[in-house]
């Protein structure tokens, strides 16, 4: 299963290409918007989300309500595009149009001058356009489908906030998904620690009142997943690399761990692996799950935690310093519209392209062309697993 994505932050549509997603899938284009629709909610978040409203148009590969096998074809219309046709419009225009925006002066901390080196664009409005994480609309969507599959075998997965501007969240291990989907969907942050949820909302509104931005941690809950999911064999075939890549990929992460991650670096080993444990009723079990769902690039049959870290959004309304590529003297970069914080949005970003790495794995373990035999064969597995 793969997907891909094309579209600018201010042209006419961002589209998704899924290709492998399996025949007789339940699917409608309302579960795809309930996931549209929560990456726009969250504190923080700037006047582009009042702006748009994301809904999909599936315009292809799905026929009253259920898969067919062939790719399926996701559109997400830009609503602001009507205040950019001349801008953004894809017919040539005179070299030296007003219409153009031309943007000369790169934001630091963003792709703008590496990518208008990389491509020869003297106008960097080229870059930013679809370097933008507008982009992870479209990504959304991709992990939407890819959530039905799951949620459908048996596996369900959540995004939320641990930390933003150093405010740490503090909840019970004890909390089962379906609570932690519960608690997140009622925080504006969507944070499982009310008490810092509010904290957290109001160091936000403290940045953007100083026009600063503010960044944090994501974590990512996934469950039910059966042992044995990946590979040790070569290094492109470890779940958790792949998932790391997928997370990595997120605008502005800068960071992946699994567990407890980087405090395995200063913890002793007795202090860090997981007692392996046998029950008839549930078969292989941890006594902890320090190492977050993996052992050897696969799934050990405890729940994936996958956290996620994303900088600070370098677009500010207190610009720093840049240098105009065509004057080469000194400006304060140019200011787009944007966010004080989207840790809340990218924690619903970071939990879809989870989700897709993961229905990617089990079809790549499981290659079934109909979806019933693949929730069959899926069943049939996990028992083999119980009884090993």
């Amino acid at each position: 299963m793969r997907y891909l994505t094309a579209g600018e932050s201010h042209g006419k549509q961002l589209t998704t290409i899924i290709e492998g997603v399996p025949a007789l899938l339940p699917l409608t284009s309302d579960q795809i918007n309930q996931s549209l629709l929560r990456r726009q909610k969250g504190h923080g978040r700037g006047k582009r989300m009042q702006i748009e409203k994301d809904l999909v148009d599936i315009v292809g590969g799905v026929r009253h309500g259920y898969t067919l096998g062939s790719p399926i074809a996701l559109v997400i219309k830009n609503d602001d595009f009507k205040h950019w046709q001349d801008i953004m419009g894809e017919d040539p225009i005179e070299p030296d149009a007003s219409l153009r925006r031309v943007v000369t002066r790169p934001r630091p901390g963003h792709a703008d001058l590496n990518g208008a080196i990389k491509y020869g664009h003297r106008d960097m409005r080229n870059i930013l356009e679809r370097s933008s994480a507008r982009e992870t609309a479209a990504r959304v969507a991709a992990g939407a489908v890819a959530k039905v599959l799951l949620n459908n075998l048996g596996i369900n997965i959540v995004g939320y906030v641990n930390e933003i501007a150093g405010i740490k969240a503090e909840y019970s291990t004890d909390l089962t998904i379906e609570e932690k989907i519960a608690i997140s969907e009622e925080s504006p942050v969507r944070c499982l620690d009310s008490e810092a949820g509010q904290k957290m909302m109001d160091a936000i509104d403290k940045a953007k009142k100083e026009g600063d931005s503010i960044g944090g941690i994501c974590e990512v809950c996934v469950e039910g997943m059966p042992a044995g999911i990946g590979s040790y064999v070569h290094y492109d075939r470890k779940l958790d690399a792949r998932i790391a890549f997928a997370v990595q990929s997120i605008n502005a992460f800068k960071g992946v761990e699994f567990g407890i991650g980087f405090e395995a670096a200063r913890r002793n080993g007795s202090q860090v692996h997981d007692e392996i444990t046998w029950s008839e009723e549930s078969g292989y079990t941890r006594k902890t799950n320090n190492l977050g769902g993996f052992e050897g690039g696969m799934t050990s049959g405890m729940p994936i935690i996958v956290k996620g870290v994303m900088k600070p959004i370098p677009t500010l309304y207190k610009p720093l310093q840049s240098i105009d590529i065509d004057t080469k003297e000194p400006f304060n970069a140019s200011i787009e519209r944007s966010d004080s914080c989207a840790v809340p949005a990218a924690a619903v970003v970071m939990e879809h392209v989870v989700a897709f790495e993961i229905a990617k794995a089990i079809l790549e373990q499981f290659p079934y062309d109909q979806f019933p035999k693949l929730k069959e064969a899926i069943d049939q597995y996990r028992e083999e697993v119980r009884c090993f």
